[in-house]
């Protein structure tokens, strides 16, 4: 009878067909697309065929598409990079928002990264959910997080960038939303970017930690805005201490004369630390700024580099142009 049992499980053994991830070997660079022919056609079945911590970085190629999926980068899956075909048409899409049942902010991401060494470029990540509520698109707490190219899309609380030891870099990006669509206490760099306003609301809802010198920081953006937006601030404080820098960066008209509102609490006016440098454009006028608001000199300026901002420990920036 074990004879048989043996013979049984051998043939299943080489007969049955296992799954694609099972089967195929794991290179250092592999594809994702739709209609199946590439390596997989779901972006979380490649990122799980990665391993955990592997050796030799790894890059998933996707290709054109909507992706419906929620993904988990988890803390294990490091050392990742994902690259679509087109930043237009490679979408990550997924709809969930605070309210549904078993959902709250923190778990209603279209994307979520918790490990380090992870890089996006050439995607959009959105939130389709609609102006219900908060409704993340991108969740990133892991160190040294790069998204280049790519759009972020949501509307209430689109991009939540946290972690109090979390770097993260953000250059040639879209990002769109409603209000604090820009929140979380990571240590943050924003290069290049359009910040486009939705609703007459606030773009950043910084949770800086005590022990972070720097909070959000905004180089050479544009802040854009939907028709008939008029009533926009640069930000407030989630939490007393809250840090965001805008240097050299567009303003339009949206933008409020006061730049900043303190959230209906006085005592984070002594606390938080929202400053400007040589900002231009009609939203960008700074004699009505509210008092409690820093400028920085141009030798303060100066000193906004990865190396001052990020405490840079690696190489992981040197193929990075630093601002």
């Amino acid at each position: 009878m074990k004879k048989y049992i043996t013979l049984l499980c051998c043939f299943f053994l080489f007969c049955y067909p296992f799954p694609k991830a099972w089967s195929i070997t794991i290179q250092d660079t592999i594809t994702v697309s739709l209609d199946g022919s590439s390596d997989f056609i779901s972006i979380q079945e490649a990122i799980t065929a990665c391993g955990a911590f592997p050796s030799n970085p790894k890059t998933i190629f996707i290709k054109e598409g909507i992706y419906k999926e929620k993904i988990l980068i988890d803390s294990f899956n490091s050392n990742i990079s994902l690259i679509g075909a087109n930043k237009d048409k490679t979408i990550i899409s997924f709809d969930n928002y605070n309210g549904q049942p078993n959902i709250g902010t923190f778990t209603s991401f279209t994307v979520k990264v918790l490990a380090d060494n992870i890089s996006i470029q050439n995607l959009t990540i959105q939130n389709t959910a609609g102006p219900v509520g908060q409704a993340v698109a991108l969740h990133v707490e892991g160190d040294y997080f790069k998204a280049s190219h790519c759009k972020i899309v949501g509307n209430q609380d689109t991009l939540y960038a946290s972690g109090e030891n979390s770097r993260q870099y953000f250059t040639d990006c879209y990002i769109e939303g409603t209000t604090d669509y820009i929140f979380g206490s990571a240590t943050a760099i924003f290069d290049n970017c359009i910040l486009y306003s939705k609703a007459n609301s606030y773009i950043t809802a910084a949770n800086t930690t005590t022990n972070s010198k720097y909070g959000f920081v905004f180089l050479n953006c544009k802040l854009l805005s939907a028709p008939n937006i008029r009533k926009v601030y640069l930000g407030r404080p989630w939490r007393e201490y809250a840090n965001v820098i805008f240097s050299n960066c567009f303003m339009d008209s949206h933008i409020q004369p006061e730049g900043w509102h303190n959230w209906g609490k006085p005592a984070s006016e002594k606390t938080a630390y929202f400053a400007e440098f040589k900002n231009y454009g009609p939203g960008a006028l700074t004699d009505k700024r509210v008092k409690w608001s820093h400028f920085l000199s141009s030798e303060q300026n100066s000193k906004l580099t990865f190396d001052v901002i990020f405490k840079v420990e690696n190489q992981w920036m040197l193929n990075t142009t630093t601002p």
